[in-house]
């Protein structure tokens, strides 16, 4: 049954009243760690060294086994990881110290028998560092409890070899490094006695709040091994704030919680839902973010976290309008001893180079800290990809190998937003943020009642755009325009462009009057191309300029008098206004474009070899992005006066520099087919007028004028100050590059009839 609106606004409200109370809890975002959480249950209690100090983590290991009889985590498919193996380790130990549940102790003595061969033997070749730090120290832990911890026949050799391994580590790494991440004093718990430490060197590693890094488990380990009440204090305060299981680092940034809050929301497709409660958090984090000098930080283990969230910061805030400098979360660029420590661990910052990465996708003319960030982000994460242990780093987020090759493979401008969040949706369990000790640091997907959502929401979504197309191709017969004979059927793809590349899921108007205008374009530039005499054209093109289409006949008279009701649909909701021009600036617009159009056609059958500046002017118009823009405009702002009054050939920059665009986009990806049929194109033009440079180099050079033009573009389209167009009007221009960006990215989609009919049938039809 398909979502309603009444149930999608009930559940939006629930939200509201739990995530976004002044009373919510962030600990409730955070995923418990199965292995710290045990460490605190081992802690003896002052005054009764027979029962646990914090009881409450005891009752945790109880209350968490997984049926199959293991502790910690499980992948999408619901199967045990290698985290598994020293979670189950850790919390035996702790019901073991307490004397506590044979039963539970016995089904992950089992669980560790029948499945450590698969756990292990496949990936004994590439296990992580965290893995081969912890879990040989676990099964020592655990051996010296008194637990039976037995092995399959065959694996006491893997078994071994891992703990030759940890050995050749510990031997070549110091206590507290800045080349290695985390430091091996971070897995202090893990460290086995004959690596003396004294007990002076664990009092000088403590953090201000009188942790071991941060790390609960490792910050047990100090107290236990010194009994500083630094550090029961920092495990009394955590144990307060979470008083079941505790997560792998402690404690919380606020503020980053606010932003992966904000960030979730929108990838999940819900940004709709949340307009106010997303301006007020980031309203908050900008207020501090202005009032922050940007710095680095000096400990090492931190660098991962305040690389992420002020990646994340930066764009999220850039792409809400503020004002934010690249040099804010550049700063690791200017560190080489940061720099060398990110490259040396570059797979356990995998998720902040991400961050990065996504960052570097809203780039404005002359920032060259970004270009460079994006550089540095972009050759780690490929060579994160070849890693054969990315998967097994990435316990809670297995899937997060495809996202990042997503990522890397399609650039962000030419992905569009609706099956962006279905990707999300059905990749996201868990948004993983680092690296920590054992496994990630990572934050949970929210609710049951936020992934419900996101998911009705796509559904309700899939259900209107199905509706509008079928209006759409109702429309399109009506009107003889699906019937024509000649020509690109386009209906599907046009409506399927702006449909999914914007975020306007009730604006039916807007989406009806860009596909309309876009279907119309295609069989009016084919017409000109392919089947209409010389005669033909000028005839059409002198009807449009009269706007009188009584002499016409054939197809020309089809064409135009679906033009003249589309010009009707655009102009009818504004005809009350005082000084209103919609359907007079609307006719100029295609008159214009129309006209460019028999410019083109002329040059073609004359020869003639039009100046790059001829050809540009020309061009910019005969592209027709601006009628796909400009008219819808006026259902989008509350204010369409000014809109109503804009003449053709006087757009807002804005416009001109998305005509530019769209261009040379569809130049740098059409030549080849242009060339053979006799029609002009930038990068033809440019190429012959220098022989010497040859296709390719006419090619980046004009990629060159494409990119510095869409980083003008992309701060007209998200800063205030350059026009004042409101807010929806600027990303409708956005939506329109993305679209188009989505057909020229690697070739010409457009021209495709099967290129896009998977994307189409998931944006539209196959059930999320």
């Amino acid at each position: 049954m398909e979502p309603s609106v009444i149930s999608i606004q009930t559940l939006v409200h629930q939200i509201k009243q739990e995530i976004f109370s002044s009373t919510f809890d962030l600990y409730s975002f955070v995923s418990p760690s199965a292995y710290d959480t045990a460490w605190l249950a081992m802690i003896p209690h002052p005054k009764q060294n027979s029962c646990p100090k914090f009881k409450g983590c005891l009752d945790w290991i109880l209350d968490n086994q997984k049926e199959a009889g293991y502790w910690g985590e499980c992948d999408h498919d619901g199967l045990p990881t290698i985290d598994s193996l020293p979670a189950t380790l850790a919390c035996m130990v702790a019901l073991k110290t307490w004397g506590v549940s044979e039963k539970h102790i016995n089904k992950g003595l089992a669980f560790i028998h029948a499945n450590s061969t698969t756990l292990l033997k496949e990936k004994c070749d590439h296990l992580p560092r965290w893995f081969v730090i912890v879990f040989p120290a676990m099964v020592e832990v655990a051996q010296a409890a008194g637990l039976k911890v037995l092995f399959p026949n065959g694996l006491e050799e893997v078994v071994l070899n891992i703990s030759l391994e940890r050995e050749k580590i510990l031997e070549r790494e110091e206590f507290v490094e800045k080349y290695h991440y985390p430091p091996l004093a971070s897995y202090l718990e893990a460290l086995p006695p004959s690596y003396n430490i004294d007990r002076k060197d664990v009092t000088m590693n403590l953090s201000g709040d009188g942790s071991c890094f941060q790390s609960p488990s490792a910050t047990a380990r100090a107290f236990l091994a010194t009994g500083n009440q630094k550090c029961m204090a920092y495990l009394e305060s955590l144990v307060q704030k979470c008083p079941g299981g505790v997560p792998t680092m402690y404690p919380m940034d606020g503020e980053l919680v606010s932003l992966w809050l904000v960030n979730q929301i929108q990838r999940l497709g819900l940004a709709e839902h949340f307009t106010e409660e997303i301006e007020e958090n980031l309203k908050l984090i900008y207020e501090n973010y202005k009032n922050q000098e940007s710095r680095e930080t000096k400990d090492s283990y931190l660098v991962p976290t305040k690389i992420y969230k002020d990646s994340l910061a930066f764009r999220l805030l850039r792409m809400h309008g503020y004002n934010v400098t690249p040099r804010r979360f550049c700063w690791f660029l200017y560190h080489e001893d940061i720099r060398v420590h990110i490259e040396k661990n570059y797979e356990c910052f995998t998720s902040a180079l991400y961050n990065v990465y996504r960052a570097t996708d809203l780039m404005f003319s002359g920032e060259y800290e970004l270009e460079e960030a994006r550089v540095f982000s972009r050759k780690l994460l490929e060579k994160s990809m070849k890693l054969e242990s990315l998967n097994d780093n990435l316990v809670n987020f297995p899937n997060f190998r495809s996202v990042i090759d997503h990522e890397l493979s399609v650039p962000w401008i030419a992905r569009l937003e609706h099956l962006d969040h279905r990707m999300w949706i059905e990749e996201n369990k868990v948004d993983t943020l680092w690296i920590g000790k054992a496994s990630f640091y990572g934050l949970r997907a929210l609710n049951d009642k936020l992934m419900t959502l996101a998911v009705e929401s796509y559904k309700f979504r899939q259900s209107f755009y199905r509706n509008e197309l079928e209006e759409l191709k109702r429309w399109s017969k009506d009107w003889g325009l699906a019937d024509l004979g000649f020509g690109r059927k386009k209906t599907t793809y046009c409506y399927y462009a702006i449909a999914a590349s914007s975020s306007l899921p009730h604006n039916s108007m807007v989406r009806l009057i860009v596909a309309k205008s876009a279907i119309l374009v295609t069989i009016a530039d084919d017409f000109f191309d392919m089947e209409g005499s010389l005669e033909d054209l000028q005839s059409l093109t002198q009807a449009v300029q009269r706007w009188d289409g009584n002499r016409l006949s054939g197809h020309g008279k089809i064409i135009f008098r679906a033009l003249d009701n589309l010009v009707s649909d655009i102009a009818k909701p504004h005809l009350h206004l005082e000084g209103s021009h919609v359907a007079e600036n609307v006719r100029n617009m295609w008159s214009e474009t129309i006209a460019s159009w028999l410019t083109e056609t002329t040059w073609s059958h004359t020869g003639y070899v039009p100046s790059l500046n001829e050809y540009l002017k020309t061009g910019t118009i005969s592209v027709a992005s601006q009628l796909m823009t400009v008219p819808a405009l006026c259902f989008l702002s509350p204010n369409v006066h000014p809109i109503c009054k804009l003449e053709a050939n006087d757009y807002q920059i804005i416009t001109k520099l998305l005509m530019v665009s769209t261009r040379l986009l569809n130049d740098t990806q059409t030549y080849e087919k242009e060339l053979k049929d006799g029609k002009r194109n930038f990068v033809i033009l440019h190429s012959k007028g220098s022989p010497q440079t040859g296709i390719e180099k006419s090619v980046a050079f004009v990629k060159k004028i494409l990119d510095q033009t869409e980083k003008e573009f992309l701060e007209h389209t998200l800063m205030d100050g350059f026009n004042d167009l409101p807010k929806p009007c600027k990303h409708l221009h956005l939506s329109i590059l993305r679209a188009f960006h989505m057909f020229y990215n690697s070739g010409d989609l457009f021209d495709s009839d099967t290129g896009l009919l998977h994307d189409i049938n998931k944006a539209f039809y196959v059930p999320i």
